[in-house]
């Protein structure tokens, strides 16, 4: 199941739906990293290829950094 989070994205009113496993890995990644989690998301949202959905980056993202984390 999905869950739902709006924040804002350079000014913009945004809703994204991950499931609860990456809300957290990327709640982790932030607090470890020192940022909020919208400005976590702002800085993936930034590098990201303009064809690539915001959902999708962030889920190989919280991934790709799980996986340095545990390596």
């Amino acid at each position: 199941m999905l869950e739902k989070r709006s924040l804002s994205l350079s000014g913009h009113r945004t809703s994204i739906a991950l499931e609860p496993a990456f809300w957290v890995a990327l709640e982790e990644v932030a607090a470890r990293l020192g940022l909020s989690l919208p400005a976590l998301i702002q800085s993936v949202d930034d590098r990201r290829a303009p064809t690539e959905g915001l959902a999708s980056a962030l889920r190989v993202y919280a991934l790709t950094e799980h996986l340095t984390e545990q390596g």
